[in-house]
């Protein structure tokens, strides 16, 4: 999942959107509710079309998802909606359902709910953003028109998709996947009541889900909404509050101020000028956890300038991570040493190698090598709207410039600007990529950046990198039969990932959280959220 929350900007003075007549939102939330900082999600809520991590963070409130995961092992836990997901060959899959499951409009979660949301996902013509998770569902490919060439899908369900009964459906995957149930805690697996199919739209500001939350009014684009708690909630964490408030801030740094002075209770992301004092500031309130995310330098690989492996590696090693995390981060931030985070199951420290350290003559040679024209800027890319990287992008910058004698140029726009231009192959050099695990395997973190699945509009592969020997390797581990040979098969992937690197690993960040004085038992999740449920309002 993308994510745009790296530390606050330095751009001070921005103060949140807030209409007038809304100084209520800006107060203390009401009596047994507690506020949550949020930047604006890139679209509306619907969990098919979800795929960063504001939007995230927002449905993982309203919903609860088939598995969850372990906070401290990152094991599949059956505390979701799911009884059990069985398999015995890993192609042919029995999920089933606990009974009594419903959501906020009353509608019971069955079966149905399931397949009718994963076929709307994978419908072309419905331009989900999550689609391309379904790929490895028999029929999927039969879903998928061809809108350049005018020629419709074939077929609007997956055959693969099969109702037993209310609790009870099977899924068949074109080939064996060891790691399915892992992959389901994922937003783009949520279920989808009747009510959506009637009126996306309205859904979309206005979701109906099945979690410990339920939405009071419409989502309010620059403000947010407020959710109650949902009592008619079957699963094992209730809500220990009564509700919570989603307030949108345009940056982190006003939202800190709230923090301050009280007006807000709990912030997930802090702006890098608090990095040093919140733990002091905010004592026993300071919470930290390593995040399971990555931020790279993409590379556009559509642009010939960048299209010699000798210039990307090039400028790789002209990065200095080590004193870009400390200076910039101040130790918040670890060195990146593989594409995917340090927490999940098939991480290998160390796989990187030299392209992720400095070394500036060997870049230099590689630069003069691949005939680099150095009176030319590099421009480098990022969204304005993702707090505090146009510190270190800038810091990126100068190191170029002073250890390659390469120009550069600072590109920046508007979150909802940006990404359509990433899709349309817009960038024109590297960029700010950013990811946060959707389910903790090493296979998140290739197949769903650099897999040929995983292209625009279906997917987040936006350095447009597409190879078959590598998307061949991630089938290999696919048809394994236990996780532990698949991911050995994954990690052969990411090996060739590094012959070609279509993008430069960076830093992995600590997620960093504080909270009033006035709620209690606040958590980080290592779904990149706070445990919501378990908040409560002790004042």
């Amino acid at each position: 999942m993308r994510f745009r929350q790296l530390a606050v900007a330095l751009l001070v003075g921005i103060a949140a959107i807030l209409p007038a007549g809304c100084g209520d939102l800006v107060a203390k939330a009401p009596a047994g509710y507690f506020s949550m900082y949020i930047t604006e999600p890139e679209h509306t809520l619907v969990p098919g079309n979800t795929t960063e991590n504001q939007g995230g963070r927002i449905l993982r409130s309203l919903f609860t998802a088939l598995v969850e995961f372990n906070n401290d092992t990152a094991e599949v836990e059956y505390t979701g909606v799911a009884e059990s997901i069985t398999s015995h060959d890993n192609i042919n899959w029995t999920i089933k359902l606990k009974p009594g499951w419903t959501f906020h409009n009353g509608e019971p979660v069955t079966a149905q709910s399931y397949v009718d949301a994963w076929n709307y996902t994978a419908l072309s013509t419905n331009a989900q953003g999550s689609s391309s998770f379904l790929a490895n569902v028999d029929g999927f490919g039969d879903l998928q028109g061809d809108p350049k060439n005018k020629i419709p899908p074939r077929a609007t369900q997956m055959r693969g998709l099969h109702v037993v009964d209310d609790v009870t459906f099977t899924v068949r995957l074109n080939t064996p996947f060891a790691i399915y149930p892992m992959t389901l805690g994922y937003t783009a697996f949520l279920p989808l009541p009747k009510a959506f199919f009637r009126d996306p739209a309205k859904f979309g500001v206005h979701p109906i889900g099945n979690g410990p939350f339920k939405a009071d009014g419409d989502w309010v684009r620059g403000v947010g909404f407020t959710l109650s708690r949902y009592d008619q909630y079957v699963g094992p964490k209730k809500a220990k509050s009564k509700g919570l408030i989603w307030r949108v801030y345009t940056e982190g740094l006003t939202a800190y101020t709230d923090m301050q002075a009280g007006a807000l209770d709990i912030q997930l992301d802090l702006p890098d000028s608090a990095y040093e004092n919140a733990r002091a500031e905010f004592g026993s309130a300071f919470l930290e956890r390593p995040r399971p995310d990555i931020t790279s330098l993409g590379f556009p690989m559509y642009d010939p300038r960048y299209g010699d492996v000798r210039v990307r590696q090039a400028i790789s090693m002209a990065i200095d991570r080590e004193a870009i995390t400390q200076v910039i981060f101040s130790g918040t931030r670890t060195p990146a040493t593989s594409y995917a985070s340090a927490v999940v199951y098939g991480y290998r420290k160390g796989a990187c190698g030299k392209l992720c350290e400095l070394h500036v003559d060997e870049a230099n040679k590689l630069l003069d090598d691949a005939h680099f024209d150095r009176s030319k800027p590099i421009e480098l890319w990022y969204s304005s709207s993702s707090t505090g990287a146009l510190s270190w992008v800038q810091a990126i910058g100068n190191q170029l410039q002073s250890n390659l004698k390469v120009p550069y140029v600072l590109k920046s726009l508007p979150w909802s600007q940006f990404l359509p231009l990433q899709d349309s192959k817009g960038m024109t050099g590297p960029f700010r990529s950013g990811w946060v695990m959707d389910y903790p395997s090493i296979y998140n973190f290739l197949e769903s950046l650099y897999g040929t699945v995983a292209l625009p509009p279906a997917g987040s592969n936006y350095v447009f990198y597409s190879n078959p020997a590598f998307d061949q390797l991630l089938r290999q581990g696919n048809n394994e039969p236990t996780v532990e040979l698949a991911t050995k098969a994954y990690q052969k992937a990411e090996d060739l990932l590094f012959k070609d690197l279509p993008a430069a690993p960076l830093f992995y960040e600590v997620n960093q959280a504080v909270h009033s004085k006035r709620v209690s038992n606040v958590k980080i999740s290592i779904q990149d959220c706070i445990e919501y449920a378990d908040v409560e309002v002790v004042q």
